[in-house]
């Protein structure tokens, strides 16, 4: 974002990540990826820094930043490696859902370490039969006494085997969103597996795996809100989270153009530099106005959320839906700029598309953000 669109204290920030993304993340990115590691030494050291806990209040060990500051922060980090960007996205999300729905026992006993990223969280909605109609979860919890018994299995979970704590939707009541609770699910409790590491296309950098639940048994203090509350926390946990990816698909792309530029201004054909051919400036001018239109519409979103503004779960699907598609076809086409170059894994950015990608499906396809935008635009006509 241009520098005199923020406040000092958020140059400050955009400044101090920008320089955390390119000592830690930049230098390592593609052995991460060709070896999927997932850095959680680094991790630790963006906790550091408060990035654990970015919207967690500060008497529970956060930073107690807006989503306005959050966004500029996932966007500078992904600029050096979108694959932990998303993933300390995600650990955000968690941890705003406990310290905004937790009691005080619950804050205190988690969020300190949450923050400090001592333990790392993971968030569980999606099954293998439930991704986009996620009010049809089937993943049971029973009560028994003084504590819940949870039965199921969850998909495509992000740091999977490697989180201490899983925020799980289990239904406890009826068909639909109603009988959803949301429990804190923690690694050592008997009952809880995990699948194989996924193989995938992108986000190679941190594990994606299955969560199988057989007859984990939780004590009732795990519930986290109320009974009945779960798919309204899931939802509303994914407000910020849709913002998060959002902003990491432009912090991708953004260093995906720079990349271009540079290459451009290297490269020499016909007699000229690349990069004082005008089709191709004029691809770069309609590559970073993209961005910026994206960029705008992603803080508007963030604003709505931090204000509560009742339009800002459609704003958030608005801009999720945007940034990801444009964020996506941005890093493909300074693949394209790259020609041959752009296609080998040392220039990076084959990596950058590859990761891009699941932006445009995870926390709520784009196909269904479309869904959540017409019913804002339609409801009030019945």
């Amino acid at each position: 974002m241009t520098s005199t669109l923020l406040t000092e204290d958020q140059q400050a920030l955009v400044e101090t990540t920008l320089d955390f993304a390119q000592d830690h993340l930049t230098p390592h990115a593609l052995d991460w990826d060709r070896d999927k590691h997932f850095p959680v030494d680094v991790l630790r050291k963006a906790a550091g820094l408060g990035l654990g806990g970015i919207y967690v209040r500060e008497e529970s060990g956060g930073s107690g930043l807006t989503r306005a500051d959050g966004v500029l922060v996932f966007e500078a980090l992904a600029s050096g490696c979108p694959s932990i960007a998303g993933y300390l996205s995600i650990h955000n999300m968690v941890a705003w859902m406990i310290d905004h729905y937790g009691d005080a026992c619950q804050r205190e006993r988690w969020l300190p370490r949450l923050c400090a990223m001592e333990d790392l969280s993971s968030y569980c909605l999606t099954e293998p039969g439930a991704g986009s109609d996620a009010a049809a979860l089937t993943t049971r919890a029973t009560r028994d006494g003084d504590h819940w018994v949870l039965t199921g299995v969850k998909q495509f979970i992000s740091g999977a085997g490697t989180s201490q704590l899983y925020v799980v939707m289990a239904r406890t009541g009826n068909d639909g969103a109603d009988g959803v609770s949301a429990f804190v699910v923690d690694e050592d409790d008997p009952g809880l597996s995990f699948g194989p590491n996924e193989r995938k296309m992108g986000w190679n950098a941190q594990s994606t795996r299955q969560v199988v639940l057989d007859a984990v048994r939780v004590p009732a203090d795990r519930l986290l809100g109320r009974e009945g509350q779960g798919f309204r926390i899931a939802m509303n946990g994914l407000n910020g989270g849709r913002l998060g990816i959002a902003a990491c698909s432009l912090g991708g792309a953004r260093s995906a153009l720079d990349r271009s530029l540079a290459h451009l201004a290297d490269r020499e054909a016909f007699g000229q530099r690349l990069l004082d051919a005008q089709a191709l400036r004029f691809g770069l001018a309609d590559m970073a106005t993209e961005l910026a239109a994206a960029r705008a519409l992603v803080q508007q979103a963030a604003q709505a959320l931090d204000r509560g503004h009742p339009q800002a779960p459609y704003l958030c699907a608005m801009a999720k839906r945007f940034a990801t598609d444009i964020g996506y076809a941005v890093a493909d086409r300074a693949l394209q700029l790259h020609g041959g170059y752009g296609y080998l894994n040392e220039y990076g950015i084959e990596k950058i598309v590859r990761d891009l990608r699941v932006h445009r499906i995870l926390e709520g396809t784009n196909e269904i953000m479309r869904v959540i935008v017409a019913r804002g635009l339609t409801e009030a006509f019945g």
